[in-house]
């Protein structure tokens, strides 16, 4: 299971109502919550707590420690309560797929960069978006026994970060913008962005430089590249 069915998995279980119920009664608590407390907050059997508890922790969204109960240690003691907690993780899914969690992080990281006032906001985004970008087309074969050319590769990655490329006549276009939103209300900045987060990805990959074109159109992303 990808991280995408995973999101999804996840998300879907808590459309079961008493399992929703136990994740938000876990969720509201101060401390870890044991079986028999969440059972006897919700007024059902132990088992039937226990079943949708663990089923919640096998999909992420709760964490699972184990602790004695106070007052009670050494030989004879029992064996430590399973308790959980809502999970420290995010879990969201969007379609189609977008990730302004990546754009807040660069733009976080811009604005830090820039205190100093050494560079301007919008260069220290592009130099953050082409680090970034460096570091998805690190993933990039580019060894003799590779087993696909480096565009397609570069091709996979961005599929797998949302950009839905599609290939015609030599020229990959990318149907989706993971940062839509943000892209229509600050075109100028946001595109600059994507452009160098995308040439990070080819530079890293080691394709000429000129793959990537900043070529903004309707219902697409702004970036075009030709093999």
């Amino acid at each position: 299971m990808d991280i995408k069915d995973g999101s999804l998995a996840a998300l879907a279980s808590l459309n079961e109502p008493l399992r929703r119920r136990l994740y938000r009664y876990v969720a509201g608590q101060d401390a870890p919550v044991s079986r028999d407390g969440a059972a006897a907050a919700l007024d059902v059997a132990r088992s039937v707590a226990a079943f949708h508890l663990d089923k919640l922790a096998d999909l992420g969204l709760l964490e699972v420690e184990y602790r004695r109960p106070p007052g009670r240690s050494g030989p004879g003691a029992g064996r430590p309560a399973k308790l959980y907690r809502r999970a420290a993780g995010e879990i969201s899914l969007s379609v189609p797929e977008r990730h302004y969690d990546l754009a807040a992080r660069l733009l976080a990281r811009a604005v830090e960069d820039a205190s100093d006032g050494s560079i301007s906001v919008a260069d220290a985004l592009g130099a953050a978006a082409r680090e970034e970008g460096r570091t998805i087309g690190g993933q990039v074969d580019r060894s003799e026994e590779r087993s696909s050319p480096p565009i397609q590769q570069v091709a996979q990655l961005l599929s797998e970060h949302g950009y839905e490329p599609q290939v015609m006549d030599g020229t990959m276009t990318l149907a989706n913008c993971p940062f839509h939103t943000l892209a229509q209300e600050h075109r100028e900045l946001v595109c600059g962005m994507n452009h160098e987060l995308i040439k990070g990805v080819v530079e890293a990959a080691g394709l000429p430089d000129s793959t990537a074109r900043l070529d903004p159109a309707p219902g697409r992303c702004c970036v075009t590249l030709v093999a």
